[in-house]
This record gives C-alpha cells, sequence and structure tokens, in this order.
C-alpha cells in the first residue's frame, strides 16, 4: 500500500484476534463499522460496477469501515460519476479514480486487491491479471467461463501467492457451517445421495437489431475474451444465456447449491458425468432453461435438477422461512437434500438454514438450526479482509470454486452433447478419451484478451 506498509498492514492485526479458528472465520457482527484511519484501510479497485451485485459488493465493503474504494473500472463511463460521488460521501470524501480499462490501474501500489464483477466471460482474465500485479482479488461467481482457464487462474493464484476468494457466500455462512459439523460427526450417518434444486422463473428473450454501442460505452473491451461481434443491446443484458459469456442458470445461480453441496458432502471430482436438457421456452436464448444432471462420485451420487419456467417457485432470501418447516419446502426453489441412513438434511441457501428429520410420527424436525438465517454476505467479505490481513486462504478459495464450477462445466459439456455420459480423469481435470468434449474444454481467445499457458 502506498498509504502504509503493506506488510505492517497485514500484519497489523494477529489472527487470534481476528477470529480465526481451524481456516473459518465467524464474527457475531461483521457488518459493524470500524472506527478504521483512513490510510489503515484496505485499497480496493471495484472492476465492474454496472450490475446490482459490482455496486452492492461496493457498498457492503465500504460499510464495513476498514476499506476504501480506489478505483472504479467500468467500460461503461456513464457510470463513473454516479458512482463516485455515493463512494466518496461514504469514505470521507476521497473520491476514486475513474477509467474504462482496469489495467490502467495493475501498477497503482494504493490498490490492495481487486473486487471483480463483471461478466463471466472476463472473470479468469482479470483474475489472472490481478494476481501477476500483486494484487488479492475477490472475484464473483462463477470465477472462469470454461475449465481450462479456471485452471489457469488457480496457478496464477498459487504462483504469485494471492489470496483469492470466490463470491460463493455459503461457505461463510454460520448457518452452514453448523451443518458441515453435524455431518462430520456423523450423526446423519453415511450419506449415499445429494438432489440440488435450482427452480425459479427466467424468461427467454428474442434477439432485436445490431447498433452502434452507446458512446459511453467500450464494446470492444466489454466483448473481451469473447469471439467479435457487432454490439447487441440483448447481449449486454441477456448475457448468462449465451454460450460465448456464460454457462447458463446452472452457471450463474445453479453453482451456489452445487459448491454448497459438494462441500458439505466432503467430495471432489466426480467419476462420470451426465446431463440432459434443453430449452423449452421460445425465444433466442442458447442455454437450456430445463436440465438433469448426475454426478457420480466414489462415495456417493449427486444430482441437479433445473427449471426455469417456474413462476410459482418463491426465490426469496429465506429457504426455510420464520420457523417454517416441511410442508412449506416446495414452495421454495433453491435447496439441498442430503439423504443419510439416520435421517434427511435439507438446506436452504440465501438464510435459509438447515432442518434434520428421521421417521416421527408428528413430522417435525429432530435438528432445525434457523439461529444465524440471515444472508451470509457480511461474513463472506469479513472472511476476505481477515484473509488478507492474516494471509490465510479464504473460506471460498479459487481451488474450492474451480473444483465445484467443474462440475457445471461437465454437466455443461455433456448436455451439448446430446446427453453424453463423460468420465472424468481426477489427476488431470480431463474429459477422457472423448476429443469432441474435450474441444469444449477451452476456448479460442482473441488477441488481446488471451489466457496465456505460462500464468
Amino acid at each position: 500500500m502506498s498509504k502504509i506498509n503493506r506488510r505492517d498492514f497485514l500484519n497489523r492485526t494477529p489472527a487470534a484476534a481476528l477470529g480465526v479458528a481451524g481456516g473459518v472465520t465467524i464474527l457475531a457482527n461483521p457488518a459493524s463499522a470500524r472506527a478504521t484511519p483512513a490510510n489503515d484501510r484496505l485499497g480496493l479497485a471495484m472492476i465492474g460496477v454496472g450490475g446490482g451485485r459490482g455496486h452492492s459488493l461496493a457498498i457492503g465493503f465500504l460499510e464495513r469501515g476498514d476499506c476504501q474504494v480506489d478505483y472504479i473500472c467500468d467500460v461503461n463511463r456513464q457510470l463513473h460519476e454516479p458512482r463516485a460521488k455515493e463512494y466518496a460521501a461514504r469514505q470521507g470524501g476521497k473520491r476514486p479514480k475513474c477509467v474504462q480499462d482496469f489495467r490502467e490501474m495493475l501498477e497503482d501500489p494504493a490498490v490492495d486487491a481487486a473486487v471483480i464483477a463483471t461478466p463471466p466471460h472476463w472473470h479468469a482474465l482479470a483474475t489472472i491479471l490481478c494476481c501477476r500485479a500483486g494484487k488479492d482479488v475477490y472475484c464473483e461467481k462463477p470465477q472462469n467461463h470454461n475449465p481450462w482457464e479456471g485452471r489457469q487462474a488457480v496457478a496464477a493464484a498459487r504462483k504469485y501467492d494471492r489470496i483469492v476468494q470466490i463470491g460463493t457466500q455459503n461457505r461463510s455462512a454460520p448457518y452452514n457451517l453448523a451443518a458441515k459439523q453435524y455431518l462430520a460427526e456423523g450423526k446423519l450417518g453415511k450419506v449415499h445421495l445429494c438432489r440440488v434444486f435450482e427452480q425459479t422463473h427466467e424468461s427467454n428473450f428474442k434477439w432485436g437489431p445490431d447498433t452502434e454501442p452507446p458512446d459511453t460505452l467500450d464494446w470492444e473491451m466489454w466483448n473481451g475474451p469473447a469471439p467479435a461481434r457487432k454490439y447487441n443491446s440483448a447481449i449486454h443484458v441477456r448475457w448468462r444465456k449465451l454460450w460465448d459469456y456464460s454457462g447458463g442458470q446452472m452457471s450463474y445461480q445453479g453453482i451456489h447449491q452445487i459448491d454448497l453441496a459438494r462441500w458439505l458432502c466432503g467430495v471432489d471430482y466426480p467419476s462420470s458425468v451426465y446431463c440432459t436438457g434443453k430449452r423449452f421456452t421460445p425465444g433466442d436464448a442458447e442455454t437450456p432453461d430445463t436440465q438433469l444432471a448426475v454426478f457420480e462420485f466414489p462415495e456417493l451420487v449427486m444430482t441437479y435438477e433445473q427449471t426455469e419456467f417456474t413462476p410459482y417457485m418463491l426465490r426469496s432470501d429465506s429457504g426455510i422461512r420464520n420457523g417454517d418447516i416441511f410442508p412449506y419446502w416446495p414452495q421454495n426453489g433453491t435447496r439441498i437434500e442430503l439423504y443419510g441412513e439416520a435421517g434427511v438434511m435439507y438446506v436452504g441457501r440465501m438464510g435459509g438454514g438447515w432442518q434434520v428429520y428421521v421417521r416421527t410420527k408428528d413430522r417435525q424436525p429432530v435438528v432445525k438450526d434457523q439461529m444465524y438465517g440471515r444472508y451470509p454476505d457480511p461474513h463472506h467479505k469479513e472472511n476476505f479482509v481477515v484473509s488478507v490481513k492474516g494471509r490465510k486462504r479464504p473460506n471460498a478459495d479459487i481451488e474450492e470454486g474451480h473444483r465445484s464450477l467443474l462440475l457445471v462445466h461437465y454437466a455443461n459439456i455433456s448436455c451439448r452433447l446430446s446427453g453424453r455420459t463423460l468420465q472424468i480423469d481426477p489427476k488431470t481435470e480431463q474429459i477422457l478419451d472423448d476429443p469432441e468434449a474435450m474441444r469444449l474444454f477451452r476456448r479460442e481467445y482473441r488477441k488481446p484478451w488471451v489466457v496465456e499457458e505460462a500464468v
């Protein structure tokens, strides 16, 4: 940092005082403001503040009191002034620098960490460049566009000894940590089946005509590593339904449930993956609105079921709401079910808590943990800041995020190949004896937006 010696900053607070135990950080009130002098704050560069997520992350970090936004990096300069004004008002009047190309901030020692909230086709390359420049990274999910570049981003984090936290907040939620502990103690018995559900309502779209991009938008930079194409407002808004930019709903939201399920179950690489699905709702979206995937692990079978045409499924901020129990579960669109020998555990994302059932006459849960049923974003930011200061790997380390996202990639590849079963080599992460599937394992990059072989 230019404001204070970086090493002094990182070592200022002992890990024990920060509440780090076993690699997990839990604070009773992580969102509480800290009276941190301006020159001691963690300097952040926000890469992408146009979508709701990037702006929300900026506000969340500023609310902590120990972070400040030094750069606003967004390809749409129309956002610069309103964001700069709002962030300055929240950090004692200090105005962030505004750039359209985030690479302009890479050599600035005032920036300690980058927060990446662009569309996912940019995530891996931005992470690699930031790690190479000595910046720690908070990267939104999904953290890559394809399996190959995902492993490259992990390699960069390790090579440059950077802290990289992925925005899968479930790993920092106290109630999920309690569920993980319950499973680790063997109270549910051996689990051989895990079901993951992503049920929501996502409309399709129709292409309009290509047009010239707005004067304020650097479209070439926005398109970045994706194949060259003319500007179309539908791409700018509906990118997550197009293969060049994303992996569909499974990658955009389903990854939250898949990552939580994989973590709770304690599994890494599947031995085989099968996925079928298609888009039934009319329109021009490429990715499926309906998917069913089966992941076979040595220890268990995991399934993933997705529907995008179910408006009656309530995607609220709570999986189990207001103490309601099992009869209300079907109303919630995102959940995980773990079937053990001694009971079944239902886990709700986004503050939903978890419950365990056995065969009883009244069908009431034998365990119900909703004490910390709040959105775990503050805990996740807390874990990132603590990890940066203590140089400890965060709860959602990039390696763990990469392994979870591999499940999504494998499933999408299987689905795009008409439901072909893929055999996976856990040592290389590659698909065995299937050149056609491996052609979907990485993309062709266009200069200068290239993920290189040597990170």
